[in-house]
């Protein structure tokens, strides 16, 4: 058996709207990583949708860097929407 990649799961459950991390596994292709991933994962019908990613695909940021990537942003606040109410109607903000 030769190494198999890594790919990454992501799991969407029955009450989010977004996808989250939750392990990784080694998986000869997407598709048997994603079976593999609904029998590791969602054993107790925890989810309603999965991604697999290969991790050689994922470019992550360096927390060395945070303060070049990031702080630029807190200066603008007109980019959140915390000076509005929303109604109680509204779902999912």
């Amino acid at each position: 058996m030769k190494n198999w990649p890594l790919y990454e799961v992501f799991i969407r459950s029955k009450n989010g709207l977004e996808h989250r991390h939750c392990g990784s596994l080694h998986a000869s292709d997407a598709t048997m990583a994603l079976e593999n991933a609904r029998d590791v994962y969602t054993r107790r019908m925890e989810g309603v949708s999965i991604w697999v990613v290969p991790s050689a695909q994922i470019t992550a940021s360096n927390p060395d860097d945070n303060a070049e990537l990031f702080d630029p942003a807190k200066d603008k606040a007109y980019r959140h929407p915390t000076f509005y109410e929303l109604p109680d109607e509204l779902k999912h903000m």
